[in-house]
């Protein structure tokens, strides 16, 4: 299976005092640095989100406007990639472990020839849309039945057919000093 991805990087933290959370590190790496890794098997890559320094070939772009959701950033994302792939892998930046669920999202998906696509869920059974691995089809349709700017993520998966994935840990995020603090800990 072909996929690309997309790191959504654009958020304002206003729960971690409007700092970048993409440059906020957990053990030696950077929340983007751990994201970047994640998409280790992707063909390209593209980083959402205000300019920043990125390795050689990973594209970068923004939504626009700036700050206007997640799905925007999806959307920005998904016009920057070049096409041709089976499908998309979806992360947040700042979820440091989701490394540990990118696996089982592929081989999730591929077992599931009539999802849309496959998303991590926590222990307490919460879907994580930007924790998800979509057929780029399918992406594509649902981009194209919602106004981008604003949009939830659930209106954006709505229509769509997608499956479980239990990852655990790998769904935690780091929205909150409190959570930083505690992901620095498990990473140790």
């Amino acid at each position: 299976m072909i996929a690309d991805a997309i790191i959504v990087a654009g958020g304002r933290a206003s729960r971690l005092g409007g700092i970048d959370k993409a440059s906020v590190n957990v053990g030696d790496s950077t929340l983007l640095d751990l994201a970047l890794s994640a998409t280790a098997g992707c063909r390209e890559v593209c980083v959402v989100g205000p300019p920043r320094m990125l390795p050689e070939g990973v594209i970068s772009t923004q939504e626009e406007p700036p700050f206007s959701g997640p799905v925007a950033a999806v959307a920005a994302g998904a016009g920057a990639l070049p096409g041709g792939s089976d499908a998309v892998l979806v992360l947040a930046c700042d979820m440091p472990f989701a490394s540990e669920a990118v696996a089982q999202l592929y081989v999730r998906l591929e077992s599931c020839v009539q999802a849309d696509g496959v998303w991590g869920v926590d222990e307490d059974g919460r879907e994580q849309p930007l924790l998800a691995l979509y057929r780029t089809r399918a992406l594509e349709r649902a981009l194209a039945g919602v106004r981008p700017a604003g949009a939830s993520m659930r209106e954006l998966t709505a229509g769509l057919r997608m499956v479980d994935v239990t990852v655990l840990r790998a769904a935690q995020d780091a929205d909150t000093w409190n959570d930083v603090n505690r992901l620095r800990k498990e990473w140790g």
